[in-house]
Order: C-alpha cells, then structure tokens, then sequence
C-alpha cells in the first residue's frame, strides 16, 4: 500500500516509541505474558500483540477487567514493574537502523506514546535517544483517549501547530496506523518488529520493514 498522493507537503513526522525508536516490544510481550498468566489469562505472545500491543495502560487494564470479570487494585501492577524495568535494563536497545534514520531526516520530530512519561524518560534516556525529542514527547496520559482513537496524535500536532494533513506518523503497531488515519495523517507501518506487514497495510499508510528506509520513505510522503 502506498501513501495517497496529496498536495499538502509534510512539515511534522510523529514517532511512536515502543517498536519503532526502542526494540522494546519483544521483551515487554515476554514479560507481559508472564503477568496475564499471574493474573489468571494465559495468551500467547501473538495473541497479546494482536490484543495489546499499542495501546495504553487504561485500555490494557480495562481488557483485562473484563475478561477477569473483576476490578484490578490500582496499584495492580505495581509488584510486576520490577520485571519490566530488569528486562529493559539487560536488554533494551534502540531499533537496528533507526538513529542513522534519525540524522537523515530533516524535518521537526516529536514522539507520540502509549507510555508514561515515566517509562518515556526512562526508556529513551537509557539508549540516548531523549535528547533528540526533549519538550516534544507526548503520552496517552495526556488525552481521554488512547490508540486506536486518534486524540494523542491530534495533541501532538495541535501542540507543535501542525495541521493533520502535514503529519506523517511512524507506527509498527495496528491501533498506531488506525488512529493515524482517524486522525487524517498519513503513516509509515514499521513491519520489521513483532507486526506481521498485513495487521498494517490500509489507507494512507506506507509498509516497510527496515528503519534504513525510513528517510526515503519521509521525504517521498511529501
């Protein structure tokens, strides 16, 4: 699928965090699957990136909720962040390619997550990559509603005075690339993690599968 050719030159490229900047996914769907079987939902780690990969911590919570048929603590997952934050801390690595992507392009960037600031700072820190977007980091705390909804992005673009036909949003998960396009932007389905290329293919969005690409793929969106 190619983007839709338009008149409106890009002048906003968003990046998702996890699975596009951090090769994070891998080892946040291992441990995920570990706390559902805690919790009692046992689910193979497809069945959690088809489920869960991409949206945000109210939304995941909530799936749980219900298919548990009870309300979680608030603090639920509080004894579970130790195994998160020692698997990040052993393993975690930027996305093969992604920093020369970074230096290619061109045009202003901001990241747009469906993680905490907390884990933002945290994480991006860790391997770097947080100076490259300070003051243009934006999270789905922030906005009533999570991906698929297009609200994060929305935000992003309204707070950086982009209009949403001139973003371009750089995603690798299925609610990412459906809230792009509810949003009116065109995106770029990053393929080269745990998505399988067809959960991203649609309207407007451009499937690829390495980051060495990505500074093409930016400067022929528009």
């Amino acid at each position: 699928m190619i983007i839709s050719s338009t008149d409106d030159p890009i002048e906003l490229v968003i990046f998702d965090c996890d699975g596009v900047l951090l090769d994070s996914e891998r080892l946040a769907v291992r441990v995920d699957a570990v706390v559902l079987a805690a919790l009692g939902w046992e689910l193979t780690e497809e069945e959690i990136v088809h489920r869960f990969v991409g949206r945000s911590h109210r939304d995941v919570t909530a799936q749980i909720e219900a298919h548990l048929g009870r309300t979680l603590p608030e603090d639920w997952d509080a004894e579970f962040k130790p195994l998160y934050d020692q698997a990040f801390a052993d393993e975690l690595t930027p996305v093969d390619g992604i920093e020369e992507a970074l230096d290619a392009i061109t045009l202003p960037t901001c990241v747009a997550s469906s993680s905490s600031h907390r884990r933002l700072r945290s994480t991006l820190g860790q391997v770097g990559l947080y100076p490259r977007f300070e003051g243009r980091v934006f999270s789905a705390s922030e906005v009533a509603n999570g991906k698929p909804a297009p609200d994060l992005f929305l935000h992003a673009a309204a707070t950086l005075g982009v209009e949403p036909a001139r973003c371009l949003v750089v995603e690798d998960s299925r609610f990412g690339v459906a809230a792009a396009r509810a949003a009116g932007m065109r995106s770029l389905g990053f393929a080269g993690g745990l998505t399988p290329p067809a959960w991203l293919e649609g309207p407007g969005t451009t499937v690829f599968t390495d980051m060495r690409e990505l500074p093409a793929l930016v400067a022929s969106a528009g």
